[in-house]
């Protein structure tokens, strides 16, 4: 089960987490409201490919989205995109909407936005209905996450 994953891989770390059971939602505000949080709080992990076929983690908060040309700036490179959902699974060995970086396959490096330093955030936890909340410097800590502005 990929949430067995994701617990397995915070305690091999160190990093507390609870994962904790969510109604489906059909949206990202949807699951904010039946957390009872913002979107911001809700953090996407995106798997995104680089030209050369390995990948990189890019955690962004739930009311932003990903900016390419600041991504690319930190990360160094001229091309970066998302795989496709086969990518992705191959990838992580996560569906999509389900993505996270605990218990990942691979050690993909993980690309934090600054906006979510210092929160209480709410991530993928290997599986459908089931979100993992965790203290987000604890995560960037945890996975020795570049902390840039990532995001617009």
């Amino acid at each position: 089960m990929g949430r067995e994953r994701v617990v397995q891989d915070a305690a091999a770390r160190g990093l507390a987490v609870d994962v904790v059971e969510r109604p489906r939602a059909g949206s990202l505000e949807e699951a904010a409201a039946t957390l009872g949080i913002s979107p911001a709080d809700i953090v996407k992990s995106l798997v995104v490919k680089r030209h050369d076929g390995t990948f990189l983690f890019a955690l962004i908060p739930g009311d932003r989205q990903i900016s390419w040309k600041k991504l690319r700036a930190v990360v160094g490179v001229n091309r970066l995109q998302l795989p496709d959902a086969g990518q992705a699974f191959e990838a992580t060995g996560y569906e999509r909407g389900t993505i996270t970086p605990l218990g990942a396959r691979g050690s993909w490096p993980v690309f934090a936005d600054a906006s979510i330093v210092g929160r209480r955030v709410a991530l993928g936890a290997g599986e459908h209905g089931w979100s993992a909340w965790v203290d987000a410097d604890a995560l960037i800590a945890a996975f020795g996450a570049t902390v840039a502005d990532i995001s617009d």
